[in-house]
């Protein structure tokens, strides 16, 4: 009698593992973690990373990505229908917050376009704090600083912003699609959602140059500057496991968005070959 209790409590236990559901996964680098874990591994790369980010980013691309970012924000030309209201995410550093307030101040005297800066990280919003208080925009209504996560953004009312970006942060994020979505919800009608992220390099022979510097060069800046090599050996993975640009485009339309043409110069505008790319959307 004790050996069949202790096979039909075996036969149970059996069943109950068969009808189990699986983790769901996703990707950390070319690594595969389960989804609920992805939030912290990354915080904790951006927290080893904070304080040395923008010299990081100076020395892997030799400064370009500081182009690319006047670019981007050229191409949105903030402050040239009047005042916006916009909200900068994943933007802890405060770069792209301080380029937008900029130029709408110089190109067009508008003083009143605000900026509220969204990050999970908190070390990274204490860099963007330190950077701001260099500049006339301290303790001014035109920038805020808020900790949140862009996956879940219920501190931020529906329907309140007139432009939402996300440069070079939303493939750290665990469900791009979620990101999308609260974008969405929190743009007004006629909103713009701008992403600024690494792609996908199409033309092989650059392509292949591109693969040897970053696995090889940029880990290697990442221990001599930081003493942090395998932060930047993700942020490296990271890149190459973020969709390509029609897929990525798509999402967006999935989300609810319309964009021009999936074709670069539609719906994405490749910088560099593609190795960055800019996606727009508009809420209508």
């Amino acid at each position: 009698m004790l050996g069949l209790a202790r096979r039909t409590q075996g036969a149970s236990v059996a069943r109950s593992l068969s009808h189990a559901q699986p983790r769901r996964t996703v990707s950390f680098g070319f690594q595969n973690v389960p989804e609920e874990e992805k939030q912290n591994l990354v915080k904790n790369v951006f927290d080893s990373v904070a304080s040395n980010y923008d010299l990081m980013n100076d020395a892997t691309s030799f400064g370009v990505h500081r182009l690319w970012k006047d670019n981007f924000v050229d191409s949105l030309k903030p402050g040239r229908k009047g005042p916006m209201k916009c909200i900068d995410v994943a933007g802890g550093t405060g770069d792209i917050a301080l380029r937008i307030l900029d130029y709408a101040r110089e190109k067009y005297a508008d003083r009143e376009t605000t900026v509220d800066v969204a990050d999970i990280n908190g070390e990274m919003l204490k860099e963007g704090y330190k950077r701001f208080k260099k500049t006339m925009y301290h303790n001014t209504p035109q920038v805020a600083f808020h900790e949140a996560n862009a996956q879940e953004m219920s501190q931020f009312p529906d329907n309140t912003y007139d432009l939402y970006t996300i440069a070079f942060g939303i493939r750290n994020c665990t469900s791009i699609p979620d990101v999308l979505k609260e974008a969405h919800r929190i743009l007004k009608p006629g909103g713009v959602f701008a992403c600024l992220e690494f792609s996908r390099v199409n033309n092989p022979i650059l392509s292949t140059l591109y693969d040897q510097y970053s696995f090889t060069m940029i880990p290697l800046l990442g221990t001599l500057l930081s003493g942090d090599r395998d932060a930047y050996q993700y942020l490296v993975e990271s890149i190459r496991r973020f969709p390509p640009q029609p897929e990525f485009a798509k999402m967006i339309r999935d989300a609810g968005f319309t964009t021009g043409e999936f074709v670069d110069g539609g719906a994405w505008t490749d910088y560099w070959g593609g190795i960055a790319t800019v996606h727009k959307g508009v809420k209508l």
